[in-house]
């Protein structure tokens, strides 16, 4: 096989695609086409890659070692290309960016338009949800992450701030009252989020310095955007980040700050990719693009 690159290129995409057909529709080419050249690459290894059914496709223990060495010999590839002449640092290709549900569709996807015209060669699939993802495993290029970065396997870079508040609709405080200091939200119906760091005790800065209040509530919830959404639909009081409200809802009262001499501590927002090796020209864009447009941000940058 004189260049086995063009297969590796057609494997990689059929595993991240989930289909030869979907493939072939991308490549204006056929479904047999596609077929044919992940079993030539498979003859050429001499292992099966993917066990076919009429269902579904589904990776052999060769095939998802192969699927990372395949997918970093070709953006090895990608870096050289791009490192010299006319395609010197253009970003191309499809770049595979994670966030959570409420960050995407907020602050990520409205931008996009800009990013997508500054880059014409460069594709993106977007990944959204609030569960655990692994970058490896799943073919993540990066990552947007709220916390305090723990997998040392992972390279971040800090891009923004997320701002805490606690926070209710005024029809709920009609109803339960207004809490004058954090003691008083152990009498109240607090929405937790099952996936804080520190469980149902929500941390505090205030006028005589650090504070923990644990809280409960008849809710809990295991996403932020549910939080967002419970506690704009009156159901207790949430600590949200400022940057989960972009319409307004403090400033037009349907929700009212809580505590505002208190606060908790802010949380740095990361972008997150697997390695500083290889780290091709189209996911330092897109640092390079979030970083500026958070800063922009008043809610993401830390001064909301």
């Amino acid at each position: 096989m004189s260049d086995p690159l063009p297969l590796f290129r057609s494997f990689v995409r059929v595993v991240e695609a989930g289909s030869f057909s979907a493939v072939a529709r991308q490549e204006g080419t056929t479904q047999p086409t596609i077929s044919r050249q992940v079993a030539a690459l498979e003859a050429h290894l001499g292992c099966l890659l993917i066990q076919r059914t009429t269902r579904r496709l589904t990776l052999t223990e060769d095939g998802r070692a192969f699927y990372e060495t395949a997918r970093r010999a070709l953006e090895a590839v990608a870096e050289a290309e791009g490192s010299v002449g006319r395609r010197k640092g253009r970003a191309t290709g499809t770049l595979r960016l994670a966030a959570s549900s409420v960050m995407g569709r907020l602050h990520v996807l409205p931008r996009l338009p800009r990013f997508l015209e500054r880059h014409p060669d460069l594709a993106l699939d977007l990944v959204l949800g609030d569960g655990f993802i692994d970058l490896v495993e799943q073919g993540i290029d990066l990552a947007l992450r709220v916390g305090v970065l723990e997998d040392p396997g992972l390279v971040a870079r800090r891009i923004g701030q997320s701002r805490r508040v606690v926070a209710a609709t005024p029809d709920y405080l009609a109803r339960h009252g207004m809490p004058a200091v954090p003691e008083d939200l152990r009498r109240h119906q607090c929405l937790v989020y099952a996936g804080l760091a520190t469980g149902a005790a929500w941390p505090f800065q205030g006028p005589e310095g650090p504070t923990s209040v644990t809280v409960g509530g008849r809710l809990r919830l295991d996403s932020t955007e549910a939080v967002r959404a419970a506690t704009l639909q009156g159901l207790g009081i949430g600590m949200v980040p400022v940057w989960h409200f972009v319409d307004g809802e403090f400033e037009t009262g349907r929700l009212t700050r809580l505590l505002p001499d208190w606060e908790a501590p802010p949380l740095p927002i990361q972008a997150v990719f697997p390695t500083r090796r290889y780290l091709a020209p189209k996911v330092r864009a897109m640092i390079d693009f979030l970083a500026e447009e958070f800063a922009a941000d008043a809610r993401l940058g830390g001064q909301g």
